[in-house]
C-alpha cells in the first residue's frame, strides 16, 4: 500500500513537494493511523513521527473547521508544546487550512484560556497537568468534541506516577467525549515495545504497534582530559572556595578543592564548541547549568554558551534557543529542558558531563545532534571522577549497542487515585461500581483491588485509620447504601491547587522591576539568604535584585557585573527532569 494514498490530494501534494518521500517512519504508521484504531508509534529522534500522527488528523479536519476541539495533542514538556504550535505553521499553510491552534499550559494567561472557552481551537496543545484541570473546570465541555488524541514522548512518562495520573486523565476523558477517540502514542525506542502500548491504550483496547525504532548511527566517546584521574592538577580557582573530599565535591556544585578537574573540563569544553557550529552540553542539575555557561564564557572572554533550564520563564528560553538557532551564540549548557523533542536546529555536537545516568537518556540527548533522517549524531561524554568514568563507560557501551533499559511501569499508585477520586467526584455523583471500572480503564491499575479502591474511599471520607489524622477533613462523601460518593464543598478546589505529581519545590518567581516580564525561579532558602543589592546569574545573565516580596524577586539587568551562581535545592537528575517538564 502507498503510505500516501491515506492522504488528501491537496496533503499529499503538499507533503510531496515539501519532503519528497516519507521517512520509515511515515510509511509505516501512516496506515495503521488511518484504520482508525489505536497506534503506538516507535521511532527515533528525527524520524518525523510527530508530522506523521499530525498530518492525517490536519487532513480530516481541514474541510470542516470550527466544528469544536477535535485534535488534542498531550506532551509532558511546556517548551516542546510551543515548539509544536510553531512548527504546525509550515502544514498548516502548505495545505492551504483555516484550522485554528490553542496552546494550554500553566503559562497561558487567564485571558486567553476564557477566549478557548468561548471559542474553541480545532487543535488543542497541552501538559498533562493542564489536561487534569481541564477535566476538572468548566473546560470538560471543550474537550467533549475530541475525535483523536496524540501523545507525544511517552518514554517520558509511562514509568512515572506522573504517566499513571496521565492514565487515569485519558480514563476520564473517555468519559466525557461524546464518541470514543483515537488514541495515537509517540515513543522513542522503548522495551518493552507491548507494556508501553498497553500503556498508551489502556489493558483491554487492542493497539497496532509500528516499530521504527531504527538505531542511529552514533560517533561517541568517553573524553578523559587529564592524563589520569588518580594525579589531578591544583585547582587555580580562590582557596577561599570550601574545600571537599575527593569526589564529593563532584556532586555538590562546588569546584574549587585542592585536586580537581574541573580546570581541565572547562578549555575542552571551549576548545569543542569552537570546533563546531552549534553545541548543546547537557548537564544533570541547574547550578551546574549556570556554572558551566559562566565558566566557559569567562574563559572565552565572550559570550559563547547560555544555560538553559527549567527555572528560567518560558519567555527567556524561548530567546535562549532562537540565538541557538540562528548562530548567534554556538553553545546552550541545558539540563533536561532540552532532552525531548524540541526542534534546535542544525546542533552537530552534543556534550554531557557526568554520566547520564541511563541509556535511553544518553541517546535521547545525543539524539539532539545530526537531527535529521539518517543523520550521525555526535556525542562527547565527560566524567567527572573515576566511578563515574566507569558508569560512563558501560552507558556508552550499552548505546552503541542499543541495549535500553526495560521500562518499569509504576502499580496501583494510591496517591494519584486519591487525588484523581476527589477531582472526579468533585462535579457529579457516581456510582463506585462505575468508579471501579473507570480506574481499572487505566493499565497501571488495570489490577487494582476492590479493597484497595474501598481503602482509599474510606480515607478521602474521613475515616482514619488511626486518631491522629482525625483533625483532617473528609474529603468527599460516601453513600454505601446508594453505593455512591460524591464530593464536599469545596473538592473541586482541592483539587486543581494541588493537580499533578511533580511537587511543589518552594520557588520565589523572579520579575522585572516596574511590571516588566517574568525572568525565572530561585530556591526559597537562596531568597531567604539574599539582599536587595545583590546580583546574581540565571540564564548565564546577570541580574541586581532591586526587593524582595512574600512571593517575588524583582530584579533589573546588570550586565558585565559578577554575580552569585544560583543553587536549587533537590538537584539529583530526578529532580532536574520534573523541574525540566513543571507545569502548575
Amino acid at each position: 500500500m502507498d503510505p500516501l494514498s491515506t492522504l488528501s490530494p491537496r496533503t499529499r501534494a503538499w507533503f510531496e513537494r515539501a519532503f519528497g518521500a516519507p521517512t520509515p517512519a511515515q510509511e509505516l504508521a501512516w496506515p495503521a493511523i488511518a484504520a482508525g484504531g489505536h497506534v503506538l508509534v516507535q521511532a527515533p529522534t528525527g524520524s518525523g513521527k510527530t508530522l506523521a500522527a499530525f498530518l492525517l488528523g490536519l487532513d480530516r479536519l481541514n474541510d470542516t473547521p470550527g466544528e469544536g476541539m477535535r485534535l488534542l495533542y498531550v506532551s509532558p514538556l511546556k517548551a516542546l508544546n510551543y515548539d509544536i504550535e510553531r512548527n504546525l505553521r509550515g502544514p498548516l499553510a502548505g495545505i492551504g487550512s483555516v484550522l485554528s491552534v490553542g496552546v494550554r499550559t500553566g503559562d497561558t494567561p487567564q485571558r486567553e484560556r476564557e477566549r478557548m472557552l468561548r471559542t474553541p481551537p480545532d487543535i488543542l496543545i497541552t501538559t498533562p497537568e493542564s489536561l487534569f484541570l481541564l477535566l476538572t473546570s468548566r473546560g470538560r465541555d471543550l474537550l467533549k468534541t475530541v475525535e483523536t488524541v496524540i501523545l507525544d514522548e511517552v518514554h517520558a512518562l509511562a514509568g512515572t506516577k506522573r504517566g499513571a495520573h496521565l492514565a487515569l486523565s485519558l480514563e476520564r476523558l473517555e468519559r466525557v467525549a461524546e464518541r470514543p477517540f483515537q488514541r495515537i502514542g509517540l515513543s522513542a525506542t522503548q522495551r518493552p515495545l507491548a507494556e508501553i502500548g498497553r500503556w498508551v491504550a489502556g489493558p483491554v483496547r487492542e493497539i497496532q504497534l509500528v516499530d521504527a525504532g531504527r538505531r542511529r548511527k552514533l560517533d561517541l566517546e568517553v573524553v578523559v582530559p587529564v592524563e589520569d584521574m588518580r594525579e589531578l592538577g591544583a585547582s587555580s580557582l580562590p582557596l577561599s572556595q570550601p574545600v571537599m573530599p575527593d569526589g564529593v565535591e563532584m556532586d555538590s556544585g562546588y569546584e574549587a578543592t585542592s585536586r580537581s578537574i574541573w580546570p581541565s573540563i572547562y578549555p575542552a569544553l571551549l576548545e569543542l564548541v569552537r570546533a563546531h557550529r552549534s553545541t548543546i552540553v547537557f548537564v544533570n542539575n541547574r547550578r551546574l547549568a549556570e556554572r558551566l555557561a559562566l565558566r566557559i564564557n569567562e574563559l572565552a572572554e565572550a559570550e559563547v554558551a547560555r544555560a538553559h533550564h527549567g527555572s528560567l520563564a518560558r519567555e527567556q528560553r524561548v530567546l535562549i534557543e532562537e540565538d541557538l538557532k540562528a548562530g548567534r551564540i554556538p553553545c546552550l549548557v541545558a539540563t533536561s529542558s532540552l532532552e525531548l523533542g524540541i526542534d534546535m536546529g542544525a546542533v552537530d555536537l552534543v556534550v554531557q558531563v557526568e554520566s547520564p545516568k541511563s541509556v535511553a537518556r544518553g541517546l535521547q540527548r545525543v539524539g539532539r545532534a545530526g537531527h535529521e533522517l539518517g543523520a550521525t549524531s555526535k556525542g562527547r561524554i565527560f566524567p567527572k571522577f573515576r566511578a563515574d568514568l566507569l558508569e560512563c563507560a558501560v552507558v556508552a557501551k550499552a548505546m552503541r549497542e542499543g541495549a535500553i533499559e526495560e521500562t518499569a511501569i509504576p502499580r496501583n499508585p494510591l496517591d494519584v487515585l486519591a487525588q484523581q477520586v476527589v477531582a472526579i467526584c468533585a462535579d457529579e455523583e457516581i456510582a463506585v461500581d462505575d468508579l471501579y471500572e473507570l480506574v481499572r480503564g487505566a493499565y497501571p491499575f488495570a489490577d487494582l483491588a476492590r479493597e484497595q479502591l474501598d481503602n482509599v474511599l474510606d480515607m478521602l471520607a474521613g475515616r482514619y485509620p488511626s486518631d491522629e489524622f482525625a483533625e483532617l477533613r473528609p474529603r468527599i462523601v460516601w453513600d454505601r447504601t446508594a453505593g455512591a460518593i460524591r464530593g464536599r464543598t469545596g473538592a473541586r478546589r482541592l483539587a486543581v491547587t494541588n493537580a499533578g505529581t511533580i511537587p511543589d519545590r518552594g520557588l520565589f518567581g523572579v520579575f522585572l522591576l516596574d511590571g516588566g516580564g517574568r525572568v525565572g525561579e530561585l530556591d526559597e532558602e537562596m531568597v531567604y539568604e539574599a539582599r536587595e543589592g545583590q546580583t546574581f546569574m540565571l540564564g548565564a545573565s546577570t541580574w541586581r535584585i532591586e526587593e524582595i516580596t512574600r512571593d517575588r524577586v524583582l530584579v533589573s539587568p546588570a550586565p558585565g557585573v559578577p554575580g552569585a551562581v544560583p543553587f536549587w535545592k533537590g538537584e539529583g537528575v530526578g529532580e532536574a527532569v520534573r523541574a525540566g517538564c513543571a507545569d502548575r
